[in-house]
């Protein structure tokens, strides 16, 4: 009974760790994770890990396949269409009733320096993983620990999405000074204008990583 006790309790920091690994891009869409790699790289037991595997397996996150086993989820193209919807419902209500010296600002602009570091150096995975945390900085501005629970299981759908995607560069490059521009608005205090920017750069993100999926399933039914 302790053993189960301590193996329920453990889970949900598990779900986390692997759910940042999943934000960060360190796991791919589809890759099958090893329950004895994982359990020995966590320091946990497989029993705890299962536990989380179920957690992130109702999350959508993974897939358990019987007698094959627990995989990483790979986004549909309703699935991209809803984060997006949901992200603009999030982020720009975020930004247009943000403090412009809320903590959270600090971690947008260190985001922004770091991504144009990674993105000078062609390190367009990186980039990637500063511009996740550019945008979980924006929904802190609302001081909501619900809200963060629940964009850190968007996230990481986001994430999976991008790794279906063969050009980094071309999903990433652009948006580095667009956030940086909407960082500026926001640390002018122009909150509103912020928001604004915000939607139509989340419209165009979403058209273009809609329009590299639809090429991946096309490069798919025609047996490429």
């Amino acid at each position: 009974m302790v053993e189960q006790d301590n193996t329920l309790a453990l889970a949900p920091r598990l779900a986390e760790e692997i759910r940042d690994k999943l934000i960060a891009g360190e796991l791919k869409p589809g890759q099958r994770l090893s329950e004895a790699a994982l359990s020995a790289g966590l320091d946990v037991s497989r029993n705890s890990l299962r536990e989380a595997f179920r957690l992130l397996t109702k999350e959508g996150l993974l897939r358990h396949e019987p007698n094959r086993g627990v995989f990483v989820a790979t986004p549909s193209m309703a699935s991209i269409i809803d984060i997006y919807r949901v992200r603009r419902m999030i982020e720009c209500q975020a930004l247009a009733k943000a403090y412009p010296n809320h903590p959270a600002v600090a971690r947008m602009r260190a985001a922004v320096e770091r991504a144009r570091i990674a993105g000078d150096g062609k390190q367009w995975g990186t980039v990637g993983s500063e511009n996740m945390v550019f945008h979980a900085a924006i929904v802190d501005l609302a001081d909501s620990q619900r809200l963060n629970a629940f964009y850190a299981q968007i996230a990481a759908e986001l994430r999976l999405s991008f790794g279906l995607l063969a050009d980094p560069e071309l999903l990433h490059a652009p948006y580095v000074e667009l956030n940086a521009a909407i960082l500026e608005k926001l640390e002018a205090g122009m909150t509103a204008e912020a928001s604004a920017a915000l939607e139509a750069y989340l419209m165009q993100s979403e058209r273009t990583v809609l329009a590299a999926f639809s090429r991946i399933d096309t490069g798919n039914s025609s047996g490429k």
